[in-house]
């Protein structure tokens, strides 16, 4: 209530749709002395700067009251991200499984041959290059996220960045199923990673802004165990539609569903993140500031063309040349401003400490999550080996990721507290996984392997938690990003075709699998050093010293809500 009394009054216009304010008799600050000449421009920009209003400390406040649409809830936020993220990871699984991936094309001995299916028949890849395309939206997703980081830190507001991640990320998703050979596919795979980009590294920290403070681990599990599910819906998916209809229909399907939730990110109000300065509030720092350099540019070029007679084309070409100066000075910056936040993090030991052990985690989960249907075709002859797997994942994926969560929250949610969660249940869930590809039986091979599975993903919650509690609120999204980048680029993204390589030479399924699991104790042994790391939970550190007060206030837009 204190807060709302602060506000100044102000256009109940939307912020971000409609245009500044502009009075007709503006007042205006410049001297007396002063005549403008008859080829200077009115400057409407000025009315605009100064009929902004203002908190009591003077920062400009166009927002006005808070814009909270009055449906978006939270637990809406949380719903409609759980999709967005379930969609995602269905692509995962679908691309991994035999409907969509397919066979190879063989000949026996004896000169027989057969085409093969799906997108490895179809397109004649090795096992090198299919694991190349489980791998190649990596690309996308690490050039993407250095320019993201500069936006949100930028004039733009987080919120749409997720929208046009998604629509990025929907014709991307359509071009897979248009694609011609391996180059056009892989690179529809490369821009499916620049659309998720944005989202990855936006949406944890929304749902860690808006999710009650009791149940932060729970909420960003629930998140979280979107990416099994997502997977395993994703090998069900991809079977079904691949081998009724044909693997670029399983594509195109996607891209039909992703489609009104990429719209949405554009129609909607954006909601306002942690840590970051409202867009409106940038806005009109930069009206502000535009309108200082103008009169500024307006005083001295008066002064000059009273000195001395000025040669217009010289003229242009100075000021050309100042602008280019300055918008390069303002590249600078922004660049600066990155490799800033990035020593931040890479000096930060407990930021450092758990996205090591999530690399090593992440190495042998992708290379599950890619070759875990083709593995156990081979090793248990599975008829119906997506079926299998993505039921058990589903099941695993969905108890373990919530049971990781509410047990971090049972716990007291701390840093340290979510490091022996993450030692105790990887190597636990790593002894079982290791036993079940022991087995000779299949039904022994299912009862460990799903305890295994259960355990290893109670992971998602604690993991994720202390990657955006280790840090001040103004870098949980490039924490986000960098930690998805590096658990790809060192984790799954070399994990898929290292065990294509490693299998074509072994060429037992069995002693690949065996070998791949080992790489769950060097994860758990990882984060089992985190524990006794000094941690500081800094999320209620400010973010930007530049957030004006009124800016924690409309910061909330969701919070008002009844979350009970």
């Amino acid at each position: 209530m204190g807060d709302e009394a602060n506000k100044p009054e102000a256009d109940s216009s939307k912020p971000d749709s409609a245009p500044l304010p502009s009075p007709p008799t503006p007042t205006t600050t410049t001297p007396t002395t002063t005549t403008p000449t008859p080829t200077t421009p009115t400057t409407p920009t000025t009315a605009m700067a100064i009929s902004l209003p203002r908190d009591p400390e003077g920062n400009p406040n166009p927002s006005g009251p808070d814009p909270s649409p009055s449906w978006f809830t939270p637990k809406r936020l949380l719903v409609i991200f759980c999709i967005i993220n379930m969609l995602n990871y269905v692509d995962r699984g679908a691309i991994a499984s035999n409907g969509v991936n397919g066979s190879r094309r063989t000949c026996t001995d004896s000169g027989i041959c057969t085409s093969g299916s799906g997108i490895q028949g179809d397109f004649n890849l090795n096992y090198f290059e299919d694991g190349v395309l489980s791998s190649a939206f990596m690309v996308g997703l690490l050039v993407a996220s250095p320019f993201l980081h500069l936006w949100q830190r930028g004039y733009h507001n987080p919120f749409r960045l997720i929208g046009v991640g998604l629509l990025v990320w929907t014709i991307a998703t359509a071009g897979c199923g248009c694609s011609f050979d391996f180059w056009s596919i892989t690179i529809c795979r490369m821009l499916v990673g620049v659309g998720e980009a944005s989202f990855i590294s936006l949406a944890a920290p929304f749902i860690d802004d808006n999710a009650p403070v009791a149940q932060k681990t729970a909420w960003l599990s629930i998140f979280y165990m979107c990416i099994p599910t997502g997977i395993a819906v994703g090998y069900v998916y991809g079977g079904l539609v691949g081998s009724h209809l044909h693997w670029r229909a399983a594509f195109w399907g996607e891209s039909i569903l992703m489609l009104p939730f990429a719209i949405l990110g554009f129609v909607i109000k954006p909601l306002q993140l942690k840590g970051f300065a409202s867009s409106v509030s940038k806005e009109a720092k930069g009206y502000g500031e535009m309108i200082d350099q103008k009169f500024q540019d307006d005083t001295n070029e008066r002064t000059a063309e009273q000195a001395i007679p000025v040669d217009n084309d010289l003229a242009d070409k100075t000021s050309q040349k100042f602008n280019l100066s300055t918008g390069s000075k303002q590249f600078l910056i922004q660049i600066k401003r990155f490799w800033k936040d990035m020593k931040a993090l890479l000096h930060e030991k407990v930021y450092v400490v758990n996205v090591l052990g999530y690399i090593a985690y992440n190495f042998v989960i992708g290379a599950y999550s890619y070759w875990g249907p083709k593995a156990g075709y081979d090793i248990y002859h599975m008829s119906n080996a997506d079926l299998m797997f993505g039921g058990i994942t589903i099941i695993c994926g969905i108890f373990g990721t919530l049971a990781g969560g509410f047990v971090l929250d049972k716990m007291d949610s701390t840093i340290s507290n979510a490091f022996k969660l993450l030692s105790g249940a990887t190597f636990l869930g790593a002894i079982f996984c290791f036993s079940a590809f022991c087995f000779k039986s299949l039904y022994g091979f299912i009862a460990f392997f799903s305890v295994g599975e259960l355990l290893v993903f109670a992971t998602q919650g604690p993991v994720n938690y202390i990657c955006l509690h280790c840090i001040k609120p103004s870098l949980r999204p490039l924490s986000m990003a960098m930690s998805t980048v590096s658990i790809h680029i060192f984790g799954d993204v070399p994990s898929s075709p290292l065990v294509g390589v490693l299998q074509d030479q072994v060429n037992n399924w069995r002693e690949t699998a065996l070998i791949l699991t080992s790489v769950l104790f060097v994860a758990a042994v990882i984060w089992f050093i985190g524990i006794f790391l000094h941690s500081v939970d800094r999320f209620n550190e400010d973010g930007e010293h530049d957030v004006p007060n009124v800016e924690r206030s409309n910061r909330r837009p969701l919070l008002d809500e009844n979350t009970e």
